[in-house]
């Protein structure tokens, strides 16, 4: 028998099967944080490759910001309908209502912070232990301080400085009642390593990746999409420009790139070529040097 040796995307992939094959064993009731996002997306897409041909053990959770790309939902719901999956929704919209919550206001108003209660209401409520993510090592300098299985306590909040060692690939999934875990099963891979593996498994990816026309304008050296309930400075002008997203989140937060790319390898080639960071186009990471860390210790994603 020829020897055979994995490439690097065979390696990853069976690190991040093997990783979400654990979440199943040890946890009694997991969810899969989906934002609709590529690293989401192919969380789902290894989910479903690592308990095929059983259904996906998993339910599918998104945190709605009411303030969402009308693409992201429309192809949430595609998904879930195509595969078979359970999907539950927190709507920030309604904590807003219920009066849990206080809208932010002004130009750089944003949703995006106020997805943490209803995200921990929601874990809580469906009596979720582990919260599988799409986070990446490589993003941004807070989430380089994860673990594989990341503790949070009963309170839904993150210690950096109190994480569990993980060595040979035994992971501790043990708790306390109240507690949970957020699994990160991409946490060695990179951006590059997302797209050549959606590239290479014919993974089918949200329009708003892909070159188009919409109307933008530049703040602070990154441009947004621009919605109707987005203020704008006096001297900030609505244009028309051929952009994509190379993250996908809140509209308010999500910075978008001008490009051509019209496909996965266009993508590829456009990546290969830049300096910039995925995380570098999220207007919210802009507020502060710590603005992620200080959203994870609270419970964000």
């Amino acid at each position: 028998m020829d020897n055979y040796r994995l490439n690097h995307l065979e390696e990853l992939e069976s690190e991040a099967i093997f990783v979400m094959r654990e979440v199943a064993a040890q946890f009694d009731k997991s969810c899969i944080l989906f934002s609709g996002g590529k690293d989401s997306i192919v969380l789902v897409h290894l989910a479903i490759k690592a308990f095929y041909p059983a259904k996906v053990p998993f339910t599918l959770v998104h945190v709605d910001t009411g303030h969402n790309f009308e693409e992201t939902i429309q192809f949430r719901d595609d998904l879930v309908a195509k595969h078979n999956l359970n999907l539950i929704v927190g709507s920030v919209q309604e904590a807003i209502d219920q009066g849990k919550v206080v809208e932010e206001t002004g130009v750089n108003a944003s949703r995006n912070k106020l997805q943490i209660g209803t995200l921990l209401e929601t874990l809580e409520n469906e009596k979720f232990d582990a919260a599988i993510g799409g986070a990446r090592r490589d993003e941004e300098k807070a989430r380089a301080k994860e673990r594989f299985f990341s503790h949070r306590d009963e309170f839904g909040q993150w210690d950096p400085k109190n994480q569990r060692p993980e060595l040979w690939n035994i992971f501790n999934g043990k708790k306390a009642w109240g507690e949970h875990f957020r699994v990160f099963p991409i946490s060695n891979w990179t951006e590059m390593d997302v797209w050549q593996y959606i590239l290479k498994e014919k993974i089918e990816m949200p329009s708003l990746y892909f070159t188009h026309k919409r109307n933008v304008f530049y703040r602070d050296g990154v441009w947004l999409a621009h919605a109707p309930f987005m203020e704008l400075k006096p001297e900030e002008e609505v244009v028309e420009k051929q952009v994509r997203c190379r993250t996908i989140g809140d509209i308010t937060c999500t910075g978008v790139t001008l490009s051509d790319a019209s496909n996965v390898k266009d993508i590829i080639e456009e990546i290969a070529a830049t300096r910039s960071t995925e995380r570098g186009l999220r207007y919210d990471d802009k507020r502060s040097e710590t603005a992620m860390e200080d959203r994870k210790k609270q419970g964000y994603f």
